[in-house]
């Protein structure tokens, strides 16, 4: 089965496992904050992503030395789910952050635990992995990450104007807080700076590839325009021949304009710089030009 984009960005970010504590502790606090439940009541994350399902139980593990208590077999189909339901671990992860296990109505990002700038990364690397998506750039440019918080979301949206210098675009879905960034260099940007730094020139090569076709195309439809009026003109210019002489006019024109018509005649799809290297003594193109709208002009007086 062939792998989604969005599946293999994941799966390079997933190969950026922190080295300090402090990184592990704000990555999983991404990862909660974007999951699809964390409160008192228990943490849920749910994922199609092999990659992320592998990182999650080491990252735990790493940061908080426990496990799991629903662990998914990976060889199982679809969706992978992940949860924890003894209290004295979720309690136990809510003191990590700052949170009280009594009160997680409004969960927010605790800023002290990602004031440094790998820290800050750490945490929307964790955000992406767990609530976050990319479009296959084939089809189009949209990247965005999903929490069921407004608070988190107001202040991941600082974050990645601290780290990136842009604002993402925001919106509501289902009760959900979303962030987005359409233009294909802020996605690139983001990927290289969680570090899918593959993922981001993908996009920057479907990126040129389309500027690349459309400029083809662009000059396709302009050459065939040109062509098309080439055709037309010199079908006229035969037509008005052809009335010329069928009015017994031809043989009285300037030997100029017989030389012209007689060179149109013998080659009707020649363009006017051939047509113009064919008299004698050469011409100019213009001049080429002057001499057969000449000819239409006089077929069109003596057939009104």
């Amino acid at each position: 089965m062939a792998v989604s984009f969005s599946a293999a960005a994941k799966a390079e970010v997933c190969r950026v496992f922190p080295n300090r504590d402090c990184c592990a502790l704000a990555q999983c606090f991404g990862i909660l904050l974007y999951c699809n439940s964390f409160s008192s009541s228990g943490i849920r994350i749910i994922t199609e992503s092999r990659d992320f399902a592998m990182l999650l139980p080491k990252l735990f593990k790493r940061t908080f030395n426990l496990n799991f208590d629903v662990f998914p077999s990976m060889e199982a189909p679809g969706k992978l789910i992940f949860q924890i339901i003894d209290e004295e671990k979720i309690g136990q992860i809510m003191d990590a952050f700052g949170f009280d296990l009594a009160d997680t109505l409004a969960l927010h990002v605790n800023l002290p635990l990602v004031e440094d700038d790998c820290c800050k990364a750490a945490f929307l690397r964790g955000a992406f992995l767990a609530g976050g998506s990319v479009t296959d750039p084939e089809k189009g440019y949209h990247m965005e990450i999903v929490t069921t918080h407004k608070s988190v979301a107001r202040e991941t949206f600082v974050l990645m104007h601290e780290c990136m210098g842009v604002y993402p675009k925001t919106a509501e879905r289902g009760g959900g807080q979303v962030m987005y960034l359409k233009q294909s260099d802020l996605i690139t940007d983001f990927l290289t700076f969680l570090g899918a730094p593959v993922a981001a020139m993908g996009i920057m090569e479907a990126r040129l590839e389309k500027e690349l076709n459309n400029k083809v195309n662009r000059r396709c439809n302009c050459d065939d325009a040109n062509t098309s009026k080439v055709v037309e003109a010199a079908q006229e210019q035969l037509s008005a021949i052809r009335t010329l002489r069928e009015n017994g006019l031809l043989d009285t024109l300037p030997p100029k304009l017989q030389q012209a018509a007689r060179a149109r005649e013998e080659n009707p799809e020649s363009a006017l710089s051939e047509l113009a290297g064919m008299m004698e003594p050469p011409i100019t193109k213009p001049a080429m030009s002057h001499r057969l709208k000449k000819l239409v002009e006089m077929a069109k007086e003596a057939n009104p």
